[in-house]
């Protein structure tokens, strides 16, 4: 009941500031062991009707954080007290990079939605490796259950994409003892000429070279592609069939659209104001729905899908999982349903 006052409070910030305002304001309460309890008896849903196996994993539920929220692996403690089944860290990219110029992230209230154009900020690859490796010892030494996390990975702005497999390879190989599953990032309409790497060709190179390395380990981790909603139907048919070809443990679909016919008028107006970026929340429901669908059909079901895109509740998340999906993902839902988001949905699907 709070959270919309709360919400108003905030969106007077810029949301980049906001952000950082709120999740170090958490930062702070949850370092305190008796806060975070507290914080979790509110936030967290126990039951073991939500456990769900997916690609040999055990999730407490199915409800994640999409990558994009936590870069740098800096509030898993608060994150995880705020009860998500998984979080998917970064994007990472080998080097440390600024990202965009800012302003770069944007609201679009009036149909729940955001526009980001942040490219790929984040801390690279060493140092998130080690952060992530610190919370791995404290949850061993403390004995608790250790909340799923993913890696999301990424190429740098200015690594040319004929290279781009190596920036992929550097990230999965530093990564690989920190955390439990990959995502391969080619899908962000962020970073120039990105989007390309989604052709058959240009990603086979990549996810081949990423599994040779995976399976020469003693246990392989969960290797899994991160799409764009706007790939036409054969494009989709070529990820299928290149997700069986190299033995894919999954798919995330899908990532931010660069389309914005689904805009109201108003906010369509205000985004060709805002100008490029990638369109999440809402807007995107719609589409990301069909996606999970159609690659759940044309994959028959055999490739596990994280759905994500216009997930604010629970009727939202069963419309995805009733699609195909075996888990999803919120990220713009959280920002404008608050922290219960978890909760809620997962109250909902029971």
């Amino acid at each position: 009941m709070i959270y919309p006052l709360l919400r108003q409070l905030l969106f007077n910030l810029s949301p980049e500031k906001a952000h950082y305002f709120s999740m170090n304001l958490l930062r702070s309460g949850c370092s305190l062991g008796p806060v975070k309890s507290m914080v979790q008896q509110s936030f967290e849903l126990k039951d073991s009707r939500l456990q769900k196996e997916v690609f040999g994993l055990q999730f407490k539920n199915p409800v994640g954080l999409g990558a994009g929220f936590d870069k740098n692996a800096a509030y898993l403690n608060e994150l995880e007290a705020l009860g998500f089944g998984f979080v998917e860290i970064g994007t990472v990219t080998p080097k440390a990079q600024p990202g965009n110029e800012q302003p770069r992230l944007f609201r679009l209230p009036a149909d729940k939605a955001l526009i980001n154009r942040m490219g790929f900020n984040n801390d690279g690859v060493e140092v998130v490796a080690e952060r992530l490796l610190k919370w791995k010892n404290r949850k061993i030494q403390s004995g608790a259950n250790k909340m799923i996390i993913g890696g999301n990975i990424g190429k740098n702005k200015v690594t040319p994409n004929e290279d781009a497999w190596k920036d992929y390879e550097i990230c999965f190989t530093r990564l690989f003892d920190v955390v439990d599953y990959f995502v391969v990032n080619v899908s962000s309409p962020n970073t120039p000429g990105l989007r390309e790497l989604q052709e058959k060709d240009s990603l086979r190179k990549i996810l081949s070279r990423l599994q040779e390395i995976n399976q020469g380990k003693q246990a392989p981790k969960p290797l899994l592609l991160k799409i764009a909603p706007d790939l036409t139907n054969e494009q989709l048919n070529d990820i299928a069939d290149l997700a069986a070809e190299v033995k894919l443990s999954g798919l995330v679909a899908s990532n931010t659209t660069i389309d914005r016919s689904n805009l109201t008028p108003s906010s369509k107006a205000e985004s060709e104001k805002i100008g490029a970026g990638g369109l999440s929340g809402l807007p995107v429901k719609a589409r990301s729905t069909e996606v999970v669908s159609y690659l759940a059909q044309q994959t028959g079901g055999k490739i596990p899908i994280i759905a994500s895109g216009g997930i604010f509740t629970g009727a939202d998340a069963r419309e995805k999982l009733q699609a195909g999906a075996s888990l999803v993902q919120v990220w713009t839902g959280f920002i404008y349903e608050g922290p219960s988001i978890a909760k809620n949905i997962c109250k909902q699907l029971l």
